[in-house]
């Protein structure tokens, strides 16, 4: 597993809201690590929980490296947070927890089904570590997230996706092909059960990402959270195919894309979006961008990115 930090991060946070992000890397599977962070930063009153291993296709090749990773690290930050006090948790879920629905679209009350990966099975294995723990725990409260499919940058592109070695998702995948990085863009099956045979899923824009965040936050904050534990499902509520997402970029780039269908990836399930209803209504959240909007920044990200590096 390779990690990556990049400083350019810092400042790009710092040219968009004019403020210099205070960064720490440690591993959080390292508990005496984590207590002494959280004895060295008194006053800490939320945390929003990101720290997973999160490619599908890997965490099939690497199961225990993945249940390792992803359950400790949790269960050593919900611990930490009793010992220290501090109420509020953000925890980043996934919709891989509901595995491949029956139904569509799914809402929060749609049966969690077997997880078709490692990694969705953490996923469903830790909001039931933190429903366990928090409807114990009432002097703490926690929403989880279920995002569905995140792509797109920052409109600055001060921001953006930089996967390491070959993209494991999608658009950046589309992007780098578009840039010249790679020579053909892989379509992981065209014979699965849907309209065009390639995967649908549901793309939101990670600016509305981040959004949905500060509001999950200032939630717990002003305590208008129904419950101790709450979770909301975060899509735009209509689902996009492979092939439709890549007629999308050629449409907003102007550029053709190189592609070639491939055998299905392991972990894949063939098609999932959101029922945002309970998002919109008792969150107080809704995506405002559309595809065509979070592809052009991720375009515009990968094209900065590549001058940047280039000059």
């Amino acid at each position: 597993m390779e990690y990556l930090v990049v400083p350019a991060l810092g400042e790009g946070i710092e040219k968009i809201t004019g403020v210099t992000p205070l960064f720490e890397q440690f591993d959080l599977c390292d508990k005496n690590l984590l207590d002494e962070f959280f004895s060295n930063y008194q006053g800490i009153t939320s945390i929003i929980h990101f720290a997973a291993f999160k490619s599908v296709g890997e965490s099939v090749q690497y199961p225990t490296r993945y249940y390792r990773n992803n359950l400790v690290s949790l269960i050593n930050l919900i611990e930490a947070m009793e010992t220290h006090e501090i109420p509020n948790l953000v925890f980043s879920s996934s919709c891989t927890v509901y595995g491949q629905p029956g139904k569509l679209p799914v809402t929060e009350e749609s049966p969690i089904q077997d997880a078709f990966s490692p990694y969705g099975n953490t996923k469903q294995i830790s909001e039931e570590i933190i429903g366990d723990f928090f409807k114990t725990n009432t002097a703490l409260q926690a929403i989880s997230l279920r995002y569905f499919n995140p792509i797109g940058a920052h409109p600055s592109a001060e921001i953006g996706e930089l996967p390491l070695g070959v993209p494991d998702n999608l658009v950046p995948f589309i992007t780098q092909t578009a840039a010249g990085v790679r020579d053909y863009l892989r379509v992981f099956g065209d014979d699965y059960d849907t309209p065009d045979g390639s995967c649908i899923r549901d793309y939101l824009h990670v600016v509305d990402l981040a959004r949905a965040h500060v509001v999950a936050i200032s939630r717990l904050l002003d305590r208008k959270n129904r419950e101790n534990y709450e979770i909301f499902n975060l899509g735009t509520g209509k689902g996009s195919s492979v092939f439709e997402m890549i007629a999308s970029f050629e449409k907003i780039s102007g550029k053709k894309l190189n592609s070639k269908v491939v055998e299905r990836r392991p972990g894949d399930i063939a098609q999932v979006w959101a029922d945002t209803q309970r998002a919109n209504e008792i969150l107080g959240w809704k995506a405002a961008y559309s595809v065509d909007e979070a592809l052009q920044s991720a375009w515009k990200w990968e094209q900065k990115y590549r001058e940047r590096n280039l000059s």
